[in-house]
């Protein structure tokens, strides 16, 4: 049975029945978990082992996972710095911060993938722009330039650790107020402006390999009436030809307010697909989800099952041999001195 186009999510810390028959949907690809499904690590690595072992190819296993404020586990893992603690430190030492930046991409993912986990939907690559409270400390920097180095650091950490990386939320959720989860924010700025300032970090890495990007529920009125993620404009003519992006397209979770303006939620997947994702993410509403799965049917595209088989973690490592590793002892307290204060020097 190939993937399928739609990720959902899972109630608690082991799989129920009607959830095991859920992920044996043909249109299911993937499962997002959330900081509800984890007690700790030897039941979050039996968790993740039961989705696994439901079909295959084996599903593939997200999460939220960037550091700051959106760490999905916290007991057992790393505390992982805020992006915009690396951009502090690129202010004054950019070469430090490619450094910390790359060591916390690799802390991050090889814990991770000690549990099992295929990726985390990171790096953030939102400009800062001091408006935003939903991406805020989450962005890198202001500067376009600087979010494009410590970002590219972090994905080459990632990819070191056997992850692959997914930047969001293209083409930049930083210049508005309100947030997509609550609200449907609208961004006036021209096109030109856009492209010059917030694409460009997508530009550089999509020219480095990145894997996957997830774009926004906003809507740049003055470019096209639709959020990005439902916009054939943005993901096709943008985002494929304009950028040559061949990786995969997740659409943000259609459960969220900013979706809200593709109609229902089979309307809303449907759209989100027809534009342009390759999958379809909805949380945290399981009866939107079973409408979802009904509306679709197995999906047999084998660029689509190509470009997902790329989001399978590699380099498989046990918890013990991690925790034995003097790297990421070395990196785990270097990231957790970080953190604490940021003028240290760490030897990193």
């Amino acid at each position: 049975m190939s993937l399928g186009p739609v990720m959902v999510d899972v109630n608690g810390t082991a799989l129920e029945l009607d959830e095991r028959e859920m992920l044996r949907h043909p249109a299911v690809g993937g499962v997002i978990l959330f900081s509800r499904n984890y007690h700790d690590v030897d039941q979050l690595r039996a968790l993740v082992a039961e989705i696994h072992a439901v079909r295959e190819p084996h599903l593939l296993v997200a999460v939220d996972h960037e550091g700051g404020r959106v760490q999905r586990f916290r007991s057992g893992f790393t505390r992982l710095p805020r992006a915009r603690r690396l951009g502090d430190v690129h202010e004054r030492d950019p070469s430090r911060a490619r450094r910390l930046s790359q060591t916390a991409g690799w802390v991050m993912a090889r814990e991770l993938r000690a549990v099992g986990i295929d990726f985390s939907f990171a790096p953030v690559l939102d400009l800062e722009r001091g408006v935003s409270g939903v991406i805020g400390d989450r962005a890198f920097h202001s500067d376009p330039e600087i979010v494009s180095d410590l970002a590219g650091a972090y994905i080459l950490g990632m990819r070191e650790a056997g992850m692959a990386a997914t930047a969001k939320h293209f083409p930049g959720h930083g210049a508005v107020i309100e947030d997509s989860h609550e609200a449907i924010p609208v961004d006036e700025r021209r096109f030109a402006d856009i492209f010059a300032e917030d694409v460009l970090p997508f530009e550089r890495l999509i020219r480095q390999g990145l894997a996957a990007v997830m774009p926004a529920h906003v809507i740049y009125s003055r470019v096209v009436p639709e959020p990005a993620g439902f916009s054939p404009f943005w993901l096709q003519e943008v985002l494929r030809e304009r950028l040559g992006f061949q990786g995969v397209v997740f659409s943000d979770d259609l459960d969220m307010e900013g979706a809200s303006v593709a109609g229902d939620y089979p309307e809303r997947a449907k759209a989100a697909l027809g534009a342009g994702c390759d999958m379809a993410i909805i949380c945290n509403n399981p009866p939107a989800a079973a409408r979802i799965l009904d509306g679709l049917g197995e999906n047999n595209n084998p660029v689509l099952h190509a470009r997902l088989a790329r989001m399978h973690g590699l380099h498989p490592v046990t918890l013990s041999e991690l925790h034995r590793d003097p790297h990421w002892r070395r990196a785990s307290e270097a990231l957790h001195a970080l953190e604490d204060d940021p003028s240290l020097e760490l030897g990193i």
